[in-house]
């Protein structure tokens, strides 16, 4: 049987627990203030992106990890596992793929995957995989079955706010205006590597965040039921159980998991984003 090991960029956003539970590890990605560089997750928090908007009015800035983090995660572990399957966040928001596959290519036995997508968009495909790799399965295979999944992850989230996305360039300030104006909050999906805006929900936060899961779940044949993730940028305890409990008037999720998106997530998406991720049949 082979011993492999499952790691990822930490935009992963994957809770401690899980990582404990699959025996996973991750790579922080940097946030960037100033002249500082901090790890993700280790050195700075969401919080702390949001008290450095809050004081400077400017966005933090993300760089994905080096070419020689990588080296050194994967060395690491090669010492102990047959191989490593190193899961990133989509190569069209980073260049984190392109440096593990660098850092790949100076040893055997280690497959960095570009999962097309971000936050647990990537976590539950690596969950996916460490589930396989309990069972068994060679790494090839794990490898092949992934790549199977990677168009089927459905990963949508609903933003509060469009202030970070303007901070960060994403968003232009006439969308902006019109969004505060007509009180819109858009639904952000991620289709093969890329964000899409899709439908644009009016009215209060928590009415939009419901309609979204029901527009998301209802009436859907073509969903896989065993996992669901609800990850969020902290939003309110209450808001979260509540859409939790209204997955359930339209699927029979075997498992509900309630997470926090990180800091990489968060200096992009800001406050109030709440997203459903799940894989379709």
């Amino acid at each position: 049987m082979y011993k492999i090991k499952i790691t990822g960029d930490s935009t992963m956003d994957l809770s401690k627990e899980l990582l404990q539970q699959y025996d996973m590890d991750v790579i922080p990605l940097y946030i960037n203030m100033e002249e500082q560089s901090y790890r993700d997750g280790i050195d700075i928090v969401p919080d702390d992106i949001y008290s450095y908007v809050n004081q400077t009015g400017k966005l933090s800035k993300t760089s994905a990890p080096t070419i020689e983090d990588y080296t050194e995660l994967f060395r690491a572990y090669k010492k102990d596992y047959d191989a490593i399957l190193h899961f990133n966040i989509s190569s069209d928001f980073s260049s984190a793929h392109q440096n593990a596959m660098a850092a790949a290519a100076q040893m055997e036995g280690v497959y960095p995957i570009d999962s097309r997508s971000l936050s647990s968009g990537t976590g539950i495909l690596a969950i996916e995989a460490a589930e396989m790799a309990q069972q068994g399965m060679d790494p090839q295979s794990i490898v092949d079955e992934i790549q199977n999944l990677i168009p089927k992850v459905e990963i949508s989230f609903l933003i509060d706010t469009l202030v970070y996305l303007h901070k960060g360039g994403r968003c232009s300030s006439v969308a902006m205006l019109g969004a505060n104006v007509l009180k819109l909050k858009p639904c952000i999906e991620v289709i093969d590597g890329r964000m899409l805006v899709g439908k644009k929900y009016r009215g209060s936060y928590e009415s939009c965040v419901m309609n979204y899961v029901r527009d998301r779940l209802s009436g859907r044949t073509d969903i896989r039921t065993h996992r669901i993730f609800c990850t969020h940028t902290r939003c309110e305890k209450d808001l979260v159980t509540k859409v939790l409990e209204e997955t359930k008037q339209y699927q029979t999720f075997t498992e509900r998991l309630d997470t926090w998106a990180g800091c990489t997530v968060t200096n992009h998406c800001g406050p109030g984003t709440l997203g459903i991720i799940y894989i379709r049949k």
